[in-house]
């Protein structure tokens, strides 16, 4: 008997067909003489239903020998059924073949503490929950790539070893390159701006690494950041480019990703809300707010987790805050022509409490001022020659900024912590593994 291989997501297509689906059985409940299996094949779950009159013996024995994440292909008949979990049809199973019987699967239905979660990190990944999380970052990631190539911007691939810090010395990943000493890199930015100059619109989009020494939530030492650099840009450019893209990627994620935010309990209703104009405000807009919630904040300093959530919390769609204390902000950040205590940057921070998203700006584009700027902030000058040769040799008004993929998916996702929205999160206490 021949039997059509299918993938779960597409069994709407196969009603009253003969199929086989090739996964894993993710939980299984017994009453009698049936037997409801529930398996998974990377795409989706369906419920598999062995009743022990129409199927072999050893068929029914099968069914009863399974254990948690077992590997097995199920062949049967394709029944729709409103009442069937997951995607409404079931499979009235006619064989099972096994194909490796676990033993003793360590991630049981019971509670377990997230230490021991990360532990099993390679194992978590198959629960339902981790599951519809990576599949809103695929699609997230999707959404960031088909939004820069339609508008024309050219993908860059910047290098990860580096000569010099980009945001700050004290957060760098030192390491050895053949008797030279090289940096994780922290932003894919400087290049980018070399780029930019031959290309006019340019991204690049990869893993970036950070040394700070922190355990909040919203922390990761190795993450995934996207970042457009525009020729011809001011920060005006910018900040309208940065509402359409955040835009276009969170009514993407509900559009084509509804049933994983319903399977997270998302409020999709918040997310809808998330559309063209956001609301903008200085920094110092911002720093009214916090005084105005009574904390205790001076002007001059950078927000911090708390202050990024004080802010947010006025607004029902993301905030852009712009022009912050030059003092705060790294070197290559245009001086406001209007008032030199500022630059001419923004951050874009996210509703519901989860802070800073985006953070970019206008560039240095004047020769003399770029280099003493790099000297106040104590760079070495010899790495950073190619650099002001972009000043040197046609320089224009140009910006961009990075939005970084993690912090972005545990938005969308409504979850506590960003290294739920990584496959394998590394973070500053807890050794690599696996």
């Amino acid at each position: 008997m021949s039997y059509r291989w299918i993938y779960i997501e597409d069994i709407s297509d196969y009603e009253g067909e003969k199929v086989e689906v090739r996964g894993w059985l993710y939980n299984k409940r017994h009453s009698g003489k049936l037997y409801f299996l529930l398996v998974r094949d990377g795409t989706d779950i369906v419920q598999c239903v062995v009743f022990q009159p129409e199927v072999e013996e050893e068929v029914f024995e099968a069914a009863g020998r399974l254990t948690q994440e077992s590997s097995v292909i199920v062949r049967g008949t394709v029944r729709k059924d409103t009442r069937a979990p997951h995607v409404g049809y079931e499979i009235t199973v006619e064989d099972i073949e096994l194909v490796q019987l676990a033993d003793g699967y360590p991630i049981g239905p019971k509670e377990h503490g997230i230490d021991f979660l990360l532990q099993h990190r390679h194992l978590w990944l198959r629960s339902l929950r981790q599951h519809a999380i990576l599949r809103i970052r695929h699609e997230v990631t999707s959404a960031i790539r088909d939004f820069f190539n339609s508008h024309g911007f050219i993908l860059i691939d910047e290098p990860i070893f580096t000569p010099s810090a980009c945001e700050g010395t004290t957060t760098l990943f030192e390491t050895e390159h053949f008797g030279n000493t090289a940096y994780l890199s922290q932003s894919g930015q400087l290049y980018n701006e070399a780029a930019c100059m031959s290309f006019g619109k340019v991204y690049c989009f990869g893993p970036t690494f950070r040394a700070e020494k922190s355990k909040t939530r919203r922390h990761l030492t190795e993450f995934w950041m996207v970042e457009p650099e525009i020729a011809y840009c001011d920060l005006n450019g910018i900040i309208d480019l940065a509402e359409e893209f955040v835009e276009y990627v969170v009514q993407r994620v509900v559009e084509k990703r509804r049933k994983e935010l319903e399977r997270l309990e998302r409020d999709i209703s918040k997310l809808e809300k998330v559309k063209r104009p956001f609301p903008r405000i200085s920094y110092s807009e911002a720093v009214e707010i916090l005084k105005e919630k009574g904390m205790r904040f001076d002007w001059g300093e950078d927000f911090g987790g708390d202050e990024e959530t004080a802010i947010s919390e006025r607004f029902d769609k993301p905030v852009i805050v712009h022009r912050y204390p030059l003092e705060t902000k790294a070197f290559y950040m245009k001086t406001d022509p209007n008032d030199p205590r500022l630059a001419l940057c923004m951050d874009m921070l996210a509703p519901e409490g989860y802070g800073e998203i985006i953070g970019g700006g206008q560039r240095e584009d004047d020769l003399d001022t770029l280099t003493e700027k790099i000297k106040k902030h104590n760079l070495p000058m010899e790495a950073f020659e190619w650099y002001l040769d972009l000043r040197r040799y046609g320089s224009v008004p140009h910006g961009g900024f990075g939005l970084g993929l993690e912090r972005t998916v545990g938005w969308l996702c409504g979850i506590r912590h960003i290294r739920e929205a990584i496959p394998f999160p590394r973070v500053m206490d807890r050794k690599i593994f696996p």
